[in-house]
């Protein structure tokens, strides 16, 4: 039995490399791709550092659910966030530091990844992955997107002003997310390069 290769069409995303020879292949292939981003967001999610001062620690969360929309376009690094959140609200213990559950000060954050996947996905598919500059802005687009749903929604919980929710919830982080960023530059566009395509 042969493996047949993609054919990529124009907007292709990282994904679309691996090969699926029938629609019920590409169906199997499709949720595993969505639960593996799931999963690999909760296990980043793992990786976190308390900010003094801030409700909010530093994690991979927000890394890796961008590195997941960037891969997997817009419609299953929705599916694979949305998965991610429900199974959270359900009970798995793979936000943050290993909570679980809505309500919390930071889940505005994970509604922001949810809503930043999609679009960086979208970004993937007109190319926003292939260069180094491209890849920084659509990375930028995706953290602006996180910022303005988490924000705003760990002032209304814990009943902060705006400016105080922006100082602890979005200035600590900023030098973390140009690292992050910079890994994203180099990472994105070099699969491209070793999967033998350039946009």
């Amino acid at each position: 039995m042969s493996t047949v290769a993609p054919t990529l069409r124009p907007g292709a995303v990282l994904a679309d490399l691996l090969p699926a020879a029938t629609a019920t292949r590409a169906r199997v292939r499709d949720a595993a791709l969505v639960a593996g981003g799931a999963v690999i967001t909760g296990i980043a999610a793992q990786i976190a550092l308390p900010v003094p001062g801030s409700p909010v620690p530093v994690t991979g969360q927000t890394f890796a659910a961008l590195l997941v929309g960037a891969s997997l376009g817009a419609r299953r690094g929705l599916l694979s966030l949305a998965l991610y959140a429900l199974a959270g609200i359900a009970g798995v213990p793979w936000f943050a530091g290993g909570a679980a559950g809505a309500g919390g000060a930071t889940f505005g954050y994970v509604l922001g990844m949810l809503l930043a996947a999609t679009a960086v996905g979208a970004l993937a598919r007109r190319g926003g992955d292939r260069g180094m500059l491209r890849t920084a802005a659509t990375m930028l687009a995706g953290n602006a997107v996180i910022y303005a749903i988490g924000v705003p929604y760990l002032a209304f919980s814990m009943g902060m002003p705006l400016d105080r929710a922006v100082a602890v919830g979005m200035v600590p982080f900023l030098i973390g997310d140009a690292l992050k960023i910079a890994l994203a530059m180099g990472a994105l566009p070099t699969a491209w390069k070793l999967a033998g395509r350039r946009g």
